[in-house]
């Protein structure tokens, strides 16, 4: 059912029709947060972020604990920028379930992004790659970080781990910048026309490739 409500919206954006056959669904608790979260993304997809974010947070109310919906919430605010939202509700998920790798990484990654206290996102990258020392949306991250920290031979060495895990957009989109400043534009060039060619529409990917080819 959540998969025929996401082609539903993706069809012609009949986003409210997939919202209401979500809505529609019975179940147990577990399947009702679900479909609720299966909601909120197809919210998030038809860039209705702030919509989504009333959904899960209408849920949290009854649910203040439900790490899912801490988790959920937190990248919505992300999106909106609201970020000392997106940092509480991580330090909450973090409390609750010290092993959530993704929490650590999200809220490291969120503030290496924006180059903001630098020491404690990397230490928070460095804990959820312990937790998942092969995931390569961390090791993205620890790259990330070590660039910001202009440390750009360090953070290749992770950033191209990652690429060959997983040939993601925002991956290639990191190792191509690190690669660039480190004048291997030839290198960098290649990662950018391989991932253009394979995911065309991907903001922070365009965003990336027209800067730095200054165009």
């Amino acid at each position: 059912m959540i998969r025929s409500a996401q082609s539903m919206a993706r069809e012609g954006r009949r986003v409210d029709e997939a919202r209401a056959l979500l809505k529609a669904q019975d179940g147990n608790d577990e399947l009702k947060r679900r479909y609720l979260i299966a909601e909120a993304q197809v919210l998030r997809e038809a860039d209705r972020t702030a919509d989504a974010l009333v959904v899960l947070d209408d849920a949290l109310r009854e649910h203040p604990d439900d790490t899912d919906l801490l988790y959920e919430t937190a990248m919505l605010a992300e999106r909106l920028d609201r970020i000392d939202l997106m940092e509480s509700r991580l330090r909450r998920v973090i409390e609750l379930k010290p092993d959530h790798a993704h929490a650590h990484n999200a809220l490291g990654y969120s503030l290496a992004d924006r180059s903001l206290r630098l020491d404690e996102a990397e230490a928070l990258i460095v804990r959820a790659l312990e937790l998942l020392p092969d995931d390569p949306f961390i090791l993205d991250s620890m790259g990330w970080v070590r660039f910001r920290r202009g440390d750009a031979k360090e953070a290749v060495v992770h950033l191209e781990r990652a690429y060959a895990i997983r040939a993601d957009a925002e991956i290639a989109a990191h190792l191509g910048e690190v690669l660039w400043t480190l004048q291997r534009q030839g290198d960098a060039n290649r990662i950018f026309d391989e991932a253009l060619k394979a995911h065309p529409d991907n903001k922070l990917l365009g965003d990336t490739v027209r800067r730095l080819r200054g165009q």
